[in-house]
């Protein structure tokens, strides 16, 4: 073909693109467009929203290396359905190229733009980029999804091939960029243009940030298995915002992982699995998105009480880890799994409080947000998703604290009023006297919270309510019909 269109998505990177590779060595002529997206923009209640900046920041980025090799970025705001075939038929290009987008809205906005370029004698391809294995290419042996995440897991290392993860050379094709400014002009496109403002961002964007943050990790990847639980220190990678935006490639972290070899490199790939096994059970089961994966507690009665759910959303719940989690979401845009396996056990089990609620207050505020990954989390943690735990395990949100952030450094940090409470009282600070708490200058019931909720009776009514809805008559189990 003599001229593509290459439209970013989330895969905001130019070296090892898959969608990028191939405009590139099947085309004469390659132009790259972004679009910030209305459809996406407008739902955005926070006009200082991290995800806006992370994304400003790295197609910035990208526009300036562009501008290096002779070429730039159009950057056009607008609905994507609109813009991208527009563009395309400025341009007069053959075909526009894109990496899958897997979320169901997403692909529904893609059909509409390949619709619309076909109307127009033109054509959409996409490629597979941001997973190494996709949809059907992992299977259980009767040919169906696999539901459980260790046989997947068995299986997708079985599957596994170099040839899965080697790069793919854009550079080598940069003579093929085309110079659109002499063609198109981009929209207004700062964020002030856009009703958006900086963020107090923590991480910032674009693919050299991405690179530094896993290049810091791979100094201490080999301790990944035993630290990775501990919020009080850097024991995880960091890497999440970056995967989610596509500043970094994932064949290249799978690659640098494996040639690590250490034991915590490999406990690190295989949460790299996890997130492959969500996406795979989002495509399979759309249905996941608004029920439960299990059929059987689509009817729990989960509670629908505002003013616990504002007080668990500030964390103002009166459970120091909890609270400490909730607030550092709330202050960077970012949560330790740990801490979203236990904030999510606590309004779900605790506070019995509909999952859904949650979950979408995790995709307003996760700077990281991938819808499969947090479906996937969110019903692990109620017990209705694949794989879950069994709903009769529920996390005890003192002991979780006293296990995973044993002297309470991580409280400290984000819940400064229990600061001067030592260990263990930090994680139960109402068991503290009354003469004690005075000393500590921070009166429980005044200065912070009492629990919102006693766990041991909480714990209780939760089993009872999981109970009830298993044994409904005329339920069916936990059987999916494929296909």
């Amino acid at each position: 073909m003599k001229s593509a269109l290459m439209w970013f998505r989330r895969d905001l990177r130019l070296h090892d693109n898959a969608a990028f590779f191939s405009a590139l060595s099947e085309c004469d002529r390659v132009y790259c467009c972004f679009c910030f997206d209305r459809e996406i923009l407008d739902k955005l209640e926070d006009k200082a929203d991290r995800r806006v900046h992370f994304i400003h920041q790295s197609v910035t980025e990208m526009d300036e290396r562009l501008r290096k090799e002779g070429s730039a970025l159009i950057v056009r705001v607008g609905t994507a359905r609109e813009e991208v075939p527009r563009l395309a038929k400025e341009l007069e290009v053959d075909a526009v190229y894109a990496n899958h987008d897997y979320e169901p809205r997403r692909a529904d906005r893609d059909r509409d733009v390949a619709a619309a370029l076909e109307s127009d004698d033109r054509a959409l391809f996409t490629c597979k980029d941001h997973v190494v294995f996709e949809k059907d290419e992992i299977l259980g042996k009767s040919g169906q999804p696999i539901k459980v995440y260790t046989p997947y897991k068995n299986a997708w290392r079985e599957a596994l091939t170099e040839e899965d993860y080697d790069p793919y050379p854009c550079e080598s094709h940069f003579d093929k960029l085309a110079n659109p400014l002499k063609d198109v002009k981009s929209h207004p496109w700062e964020l002030s243009d856009m009703g958006f403002k900086e963020t107090n961002l923590q991480w910032p964007g674009g693919a050299k940030a991405g690179r530094a943050v896993f290049d810091e990790f791979l100094t201490r990847i080999k301790d990944y298995g035993k630290s990775r639980d501990y919020p009080g220190i850097e024991g995880t990678s960091r890497i999440s915002m970056h995967l989610r935006f596509g500043t970094v490639s994932i064949r290249e972290l799978v690659r640098d992982a494996l040639d690590n070899g250490s034991a915590g490199a490999q406990k690190w790939v295989d949460e790299l699995i996890w997130r492959e096994f969500y996406n795979m059970i989002l495509h399979h089961f759309p249905h996941t998105e608004r029920k439960a994966f299990q059929s059987q507690y689509d009817d729990v009665k989960w509670r629908h009480d505002r003013k616990q759910f504002e007080a668990w959303c500030e964390g103002r719940t009166g459970y120091p880890i909890v609270d400490a989690g909730m607030r550092q979401l709330n202050e960077t845009g970012y949560m330790h799994n740990r801490l979203r396996m236990v904030t999510a056990s606590f309004l779900t089990k605790d506070l019995r409080i509909d999952w859904k609620w949650g979950e979408r207050y995790f995709a307003r505020k996760l700077l990281d947000y991938d819808l499969s990954q947090n479906l996937g989390g969110w019903q692990w943690s109620a017990s209705i998703g694949t794989d879950a735990q069994p709903y009769f395990r529920i996390f005890n949100p003192v002991m979780q604290s006293e296990k995973f952030d044993e002297d309470g450094e991580f409280i400290r940090r984000f819940v400064p009023e229990l600061a001067k409470y030592p260990a263990p009282l930090i994680h139960a600070p109402w068991e503290a006297e009354p003469l004690d708490q005075e000393g500590y200058g921070c009166i429980i019931g005044t200065d912070y919270p009492e629990p919102i909720v006693d766990h041991s009776e909480a714990r209780k009514a939760t089993l009872e309510m999981f109970k009830s809805a298993k044994e409904k008559p005329g339920k069916s189990r936990s059987k999916q019909k494929v296909g």
